[in-house]
This record gives structure tokens, sequence and C-alpha cells, in this order.
């Protein structure tokens, strides 16, 4: 169950997501580690590189943004940046609940894509199977 504070639940947590190309290339899996405070947003990701020089390497960053009601934004700041961008920007919506973070990733001046992340723990194993339908 998400954490509630003054009726209000807490983004704070470990999330599984994925992350979608506008081009046919699979999926991304990635873990977030969410911490927030107030109204901010801090944490760390962590995924496995799937296209170009970095194929197959562990890819880490860190995460600042807000979240306004129901609505979230944060950018993700590669450790080590990538050769055409180090960091990627991130809209999105949480549901009712507090368990899901629907939205878009954008590269600015690049290309975006959709994301789903779902709240570690949270979601039965029959409904983590739709995710890759999602996104």
């Amino acid at each position: 169950m998400a954490k509630r504070i003054g009726g209000e639940f807490n983004l704070t947590g470990v999330w599984r997501g994925l992350y979608s190309y506008p081009i046919k290339r699979a999926p991304v899996p990635f873990t977030a580690s969410v911490n927030e405070s107030g109204c901010w947003i801090t944490g760390a990701t962590e995924e496995v590189a799937t296209a170009r020089a970095a194929f197959g390497r562990t890819l880490t960053a860190t995460l600042q943004g807000r979240r306004s009601g129901s609505s979230v934004r944060f950018l993700k700041l590669y450790d080590c940046p990538m050769r055409v961008y180090d960091s990627v920007a991130y809209e999105g919506s949480v549901n009712a609940e507090g368990t899901e973070i629907e939205g878009r990733w954008t590269v600015p001046g690049n290309w975006s894509g959709k994301f789903l992340m779902i709240r570690e723990g949270e979601i039965a194993l029959t409904r983590a199977k739709t995710v890759k339908e999602k996104v």
C-alpha cells in the first residue's frame, strides 16, 4: 500500500519501470529509488544499456524534480554522460492509489517516448505482465 502522509500518498520507495522508444526497439526496464520530501523528488535509477557503445553496461543516474498533486516532473541525469545526451526529462501522472506513474520522457531536440513506473510490492504479477502492453 502507498504510504500516506496527511491524507495524501508519498512517492518514496522503489519503483520498477519500462520506457519505450519511438522506433521499433524493445522497451527498456529500469529500477528507480525515489525519495519525496514535501513536493521535491530526488533519487536514483539503474538500467542496462541496450544500444550503441554502452550496450550491456549498467547505467546509473540521479533524479531531481517535483510533484504537484498527481503531476510529476523530474530530470534523470546520467552519472556517465552519453555521447548524444546526458539528461532525460520525464513528465507524468500518478494514479489515484499512488502506485503507478505514467507519462512521457524527452531528450530535448532529439526524441521522446512513453514510460510507466509501478511501485514495487504494490501490484500483482498478472498486472505486471500488462506493463509491456502499455509502453
